[in-house]
């Protein structure tokens, strides 16, 4: 670490190793730990920005019927709810879409904007869809539509012909933080047309939806998201939706104490659960309901699919792992079954990519159409993938580490070789492991008094800002038990000189006699429960005998 990061900040040695981890320029530091609105991008220099905002007015002004056209999964429904509502606040007569996941799937089809048009709708303005849909765009304009695209997905080399497409990834953008989730980049549309009215204070009651879907959508918590998630998570816990306190109710969280690891454990996936096992009307309901008793049914029904979505995927994770038994040596994981429901292989491959190490591939195959969801590793990008196999596809988008396609039943042997091909051809010569990032080896002691307050500093936590990972060599191990419902889990008690820890382990799979009494042990310093009394404890990652 160079010795600037020393001086640039009032921090310890530490805090300075961490930000120097992180890639925080020592000018940044201030900035990067206030996470204020010096993180926050001027909207008007997203693509096209200033065109959607005329169009939008535009439609206020003649009264025009405005569709949202979102998606299905957290990021498009919050977005969704974002525009909506801020459209109405305008004075806008304004109608939702969201597709469905069975029937429909990503992106804009073209019956549904036929029947908007039926409808009398003039304006559809997509949310975290859209951009690779030149077709449909085009169909849009044909029968007298036109259409803002906001999206935050990899464009193609064409754009689709609308009247705007504020889209940070595009190739000409200049916005300087193209990491924002889809809901992001609506919400931004929404701080363009607020620009500079009394409207602006009503900024801050969106960002609760911001920060769901930024966590959910494995968003990167750095530049303008850092300061989006850290106001949203304020704003969350003390929320005015009542479908999101009953939610938080529901799951046995506390308001208040949320943060970024409850959005990603608990709150996404029951959001997410609603379009993964019927359709994203019940997220929909429970984000904008102002009925506290329709909010309790609401967050039982979610609790319900959140359950179902869990045992489906273990289910279909189990099938897919035995059918894949032969093609482990394979540098791409590619599977798939009728049998396979569309709402769970995103999180099966999801599972398997981090199981085996390798880009994971499962489709829900169906007579003429299959549908596969993509997750990959960061040596291979799977929308440069698909882009290969664009001649065999009907459709396909996403980000390099998540994609999704459809493909005709027919074209399937093919893409798989190809898929194969290039996987071999990129990843072949590689040494592929998955690695732990340790931000510091240390002894125990270092971790006593303000450690953890001085961690905190740094929060909020997510991907491109994890949690601290600490290495600590030659720890004795004074108890070590199982506990858990299969006692499965390690309950540990360790100490290095004078200095004794409480540890818990949620991954070794061993047996509490199993363990050395002596071990190097990778873990993150964390608030825990011990005997209904909250405590610091180590939460242990890997170890391995001393």
């Amino acid at each position: 670490m160079p010795d600037e990061y020393l001086h640039a900040s009032d921090s310890p040695p530490l805090m300075a190793q961490l930000l120097y981890n992180r890639g925080v320029k020592p000018e940044e530091i201030d900035p990067f730990l206030a996470a204020d609105r010096r993180l926050e991008g001027n909207p008007f220099l997203l693509p096209d920005m200033s065109q959607a905002v005329s169009r939008v007015y535009q439609a206020l002004l003649s009264r025009e019927k405005i569709a949202i056209y979102g998606d299905f999964d957290v990021d498009g429904v919050t977005g969704t709810v974002i525009l909506v509502e801020g459209l109405s606040k305008l004075g806008g007569e304004v109608v939702l879409y969201l597709p469905d996941r069975f029937n429909e799937g990503h992106g804009l089809k073209i019956p549904a904007l036929e029947g908007l048009e039926a409808e009398g709708v003039g304006l559809v303005i997509t949310v975290d869809c859209g951009v690779t849909d030149i077709i449909e765009v085009r169909r849009a304009q044909e029968i007298g539509m036109d259409v803002i695209v906001t999206d935050h997905h990899m464009p193609a080399e064409r754009l689709p012909e609308a009247v705007a497409v504020v889209d940070p990834r595009r190739r000409d953008s200049v916005y300087p933080h193209p990491e924002l989730a889809g809901a992001g980049v609506a919400f931004k549309l929404l701080q363009a047309l607020f620009h500079r009215s009394s409207r602006e204070k009503w900024l801050a009651g969106f960002l609760d939806l911001v920060a769901l879907a930024t966590i959910t959508d494995l968003a990167p918590v750095v530049g303008e998201n850092r300061y989006l998630v850290k106001q949203g998570l304020r704003e969350l816990n003390d929320s005015s939706r009542v479908g999101i306190r009953e939610m938080v109710k529901s799951a046995g969280l506390k308001s208040g104490e949320l943060d970024s690891g409850d959005i990603s454990w608990v709150l996404g996936p029951r959001l997410n659960a609603a379009s993964r096992m019927n359709n994203a009307s019940t997220s929909y309901q429970m984000l904008t309901t102002q009925s506290p008793e329709e909010a309790r049914l609401l967050a039982l029904e979610l609790e319900e699919k959140n359950t179902e979505r869990q045992r489906l995927t273990t289910e279909v994770q189990s099938r897919a792992r035995e059918k894949l038994a032969a093609k482990l040596h394979l540098p791409v994981l590619i599977e798939g079954d009728e049998s396979y429901s569309i709402g769970v292989v995103g999180l099966v491959a999801g599972r398997l990519a981090d199981e085996f190490y390798k880009p994971a591939i499962i489709m829900s195959l169906g007579p003429d159409l299959c549908r596969g969801s993509c997750r990959s590793i960061p040596e291979f990008d799977m929308v440069f993938a698909l882009e290969n196999c664009r001649d065999l596809l009907t459709a396909f988008g996403g980000h390099p580490m998540a994609a999704g396609f459809t493909v005709p039943r027919q074209n399937l042997a093919q893409l798989e070789q190809r898929l194969v091909d290039l996987a071999t051809e990129q990843l072949s010569h590689l040494d592929l492991r998955p690695e732990l990032v340790i931000d510091a080896e240390l002894p125990l002691a270092v971790l006593a008094g303000d450690a953890f307050n001085l961690i905190q500093k740094l929060n909020p936590f997510g991907r491109g800002n994890p949690q601290p990972l600490f290495l600590t060599r030659q720890v004795e191990v004074v108890e070590c038990r199982n506990f858990g419902s299969r006692g499965e889990w390690l309950r540990l008690k360790l100490r290095q000189g004078n200095v004794t820890w409480r540890a818990v382990n949620f991954a070794s799979q061993l047996r509490g006699d199993e363990v050395p009494s002596c071990i190097d042990v990778v873990y993150r310093l964390e608030k825990a429960r011990w005997n209904r009394e909250e405590v610091l404890s180590l939460n242990i990652v890997d170890f391995t005998s001393s």
